[in-house]
């Protein structure tokens, strides 16, 4: 497969909006927040430290409101699709055991949605940090879901029962863990349909690479699309100012 390579970016971008908007908090709580914030080049050399063209011809922008991170500015419309018509809560998906599990179960709370791969060079910052926000938040009405995935690079070459010793051995993963999909192709997973319908990417509909991620709110729509190599920490601060 040939080579990935996207910068890092903290995309704090809206997908159904026509425009770039940040929402924040008073000063001061913003400002004892941004001391727990991961600095963006801790991770920027996972998966390529090249500056891309659509870097480089002012695609993204440093943001004013957070210094050191930038702010991906995308416009397109919502996908007047029959896909955008449902919700989350329509599909019913196989966890890693192979048992169904409806996701209406999960209604009511704001999910997380990545996909996930053992031996990706994001792994173990992903997998670290997506632990961390479940610990601190699943009492508070937050999801974490994870759907393995093998479509790139072969990252994620393990059987169910390998990927969920991995997970919960290695990073102690509580949160849930399905069976491995397709993000991509014709075999896409009818919930990454959905998802990938419900907010379109920088680059299209396609899932990039391994641990990209959908917001999802209480409703089971999709407000926000995160590239791979945004931090779950910055997710973090997203989530708690939109709480604001």
């Amino acid at each position: 497969m040939a080579s990935y390579s996207m910068p890092f970016s903290a995309a704090f971008s809206s997908p159904l909006r026509h425009f770039t908007q940040i929402k924040t908090c008073p000063a001061a709580w913003a400002s004892s927040m941004a001391a727990s914030w991961t600095p963006t080049n801790s991770i920027k050399s996972s998966i390529g430290s090249a500056k891309p063209g659509f870097l480089q011809h002012g695609l993204f922008s440093q943001s004013s409101n957070l210094p050191g991170f930038f702010v991906k500015r995308r416009s397109f419309g919502v996908h007047a699709t029959a896909a955008t018509e449902k919700s989350l809560y329509d599909f019913t998906v196989k966890d890693i055991d192979g048992k169904d599990v409806p996701l209406s179960k999960f209604k009511g709370k704001v999910l997380l949605i990545v996909n996930v791969a053992s031996r990706c060079g994001l792994t173990p910052s992903n997998y670290s940090e997506l632990s961390h926000l479940y610990e601190k938040y699943k009492t508070q009405g937050f999801e974490i879901l994870a759907f393995p995935c093998n479509q790139f690079g072969g990252q994620e070459p393990g059987s169910n029962p390998e990927i969920k010793e991995f997970a919960c051995t290695r990073f102690k993963a509580e949160f849930p863990i399905f069976d491995k999909v397709d993000v991509n192709g014709p075999n896409t997973a009818p919930v990454y349909q959905f998802l990938k319908s419900s907010a379109g990417g920088f680059l299209g509909d396609l899932v990039k690479w391994n641990f990209e991620k959908f917001l999802v709110d209480k409703n089971g729509k999709v407000i926000e699309r995160y590239p791979p190599t945004t931090s779950p920490f910055q997710i973090e601060v997203h989530f708690l100012l939109s709480r604001c």
